[in-house]
Parts: C-alpha cells; sequence; structure tokens
C-alpha cells in the first residue's frame, strides 16, 4: 500500500496527445490530481534528487522514448511519477524500467506482480497501489520489498497495540524496526503534506526508538 492507501490510475493510451497538451503536459496534471498541490521545496528537490532519478535520462539509458513512457504511465500501465520538482522534472524511482524487464515485459507486469502475493485481492490492491506512484516508501520498489514492509508495518502496529500488562518484546520490536528502516528512505517535508500527516518511518520507527528505547 501507499503511505496513505490512495490507489488512482490514468486511463490514456500510450503516445496519444489528445487535445489537452503533450504527453508531459498531461502527466503533470494527472500527478496534481492524485498528489494534490504542494509546492516542492530546495529541501524537497535534493532529496529527490538523492533517492529518485529524472524520467527522461533514465529512459535514455534504457532506449526507451520518454514520451511512450508518459503514454504508460498515463494509460495505467507504468507507475505515475512519484515526485514532480519544482522545475517540473519527473523523479521516479532508479529501477523503474528494470521492474519490467524482469517481469518479461510490460504486458506481463501486472500478472507477474500481483502473483508475489497469495491473496488475489491484496495483490490487486497493492498493484493499484504501485501504479498510483505514491510508493515512494522504499529504496527498492519491488512486490517482495513491498510485502516486506507490509509485514513489518504489521508486526510493530501490533506489538505496539498490546494492552499494558503485555507489552512488547523490546528486542523483537526493534529488529523489526531495525529491518524497516533498511528498507525506507528518510521521506521528506513534502510527503508529510500530501499524505496529510505523518509517514511510516515517524509512527514505526522514529517514535517507537523514541517512546521504547532498548537497553
Amino acid at each position: 500500500m501507499t503511505e496513505t492507501g490512495t490507489t488512482e490510475s490514468g486511463s490514456t493510451e500510450a503516445g496519444s496527445t489528445g487535445s489537452d497538451g503533450t504527453p508531459r503536459a498531461r502527466l503533470a496534471r494527472r500527478y496534481l490530481e492524485v498528489n494534490g498541490e504542494h509546492p516542492m521545496t530546495e529541501a524537497d528537490d535534493a532529496y529527490v534528487d538523492r533517492h529518485f532519478a529524472p524520467l527522461e535520462p533514465l529512459c535514455a539509458r534504457h532506449g526507451r522514448d520518454p514520451d511512450e513512457v508518459r503514454g504508460h504511465m498515463l494509460a495505467g500501465r507504468l507507475p505515475l511519477p512519484g515526485y514532480l520538482r519544482s522545475d517540473g522534472t519527473e523523479m521516479v524511482a532508479p529501477d523503474l524500467l528494470e521492474l519490467v524487464d524482469e517481469a518479461g515485459g510490460l504486458a506481463k507486469l501486472p500478472d507477474w506482480f500481483r502473483g508475489h502475493w497469495e491473496d488475489r485481492e491484496e495483490g490487486a490492491e497493492e498493484y493499484e497501489s504501485y501504479l498510483s506512484g505514491q510508493n515512494v516508501c522504499l529504496h527498492r520498489l519491488h512486490p517482495v520489498t513491498m510485502r516486506r514492509k507490509a509485514e513489518l508495518v504489521r508486526g510493530i502496529t501490533e506489538a505496539l497495540g498490546r494492552p499494558a500488562d503485555g507489552l512488547p518484546d523490546l528486542a523483537a520490536l526493534h529488529a523489526m524496526v531495525d529491518e524497516l528502516d533498511d528498507l525506507e528512505p528518510p521521506f521528506t517535508a513534502y510527503d508529510r503534506l500530501r499524505f496529510g500527516g505523518p509517514v511510516s518511518r515517524d509512527t514505526c520507527i522514529d517514535a517507537v526508538r523514541r517512546d521504547h528505547p532498548l537497553g
């Protein structure tokens, strides 16, 4: 799932510009529909430069046409960008196109992706979450890491929700927190604006270490 559970995707054919602008302009509008209008600051830009990749150079490295990739994003065949920099640059997961190759091609991506979950409904929900572009909570955006993150968040939340007379095993709790810390990037202020509050790093890593110190 995304940090907020938003799972919207587009419905326009790849490469089609229609009458409402270029693929880049249409993708920017779609991004704002999903994420809302929250201006990126200089610090936000620096953060995404460290953790994400600009779309056009990524496409060039993989021999892909950027507008074709934008069309696939608008059609709901690839994730929307994770961020738009303040200058409008589309920022995506560095391994965005590698995941397509691992799946065996774009046509095979949906079934391959959903197949990582035994529960078909959960797999479908996670795939829609992936397509939303809001899954910016992992260093490596992959079904395996998405599953593990969800397991860790669930385990940490359940441990913290036990009655006062059943305090969590701190060693086990912190082992989960440390593993989640390895999976997740730091997030940036922009994320807390578009998701409307704390993110999983705030609630499942930083707050746990503050409120339930080990030793």
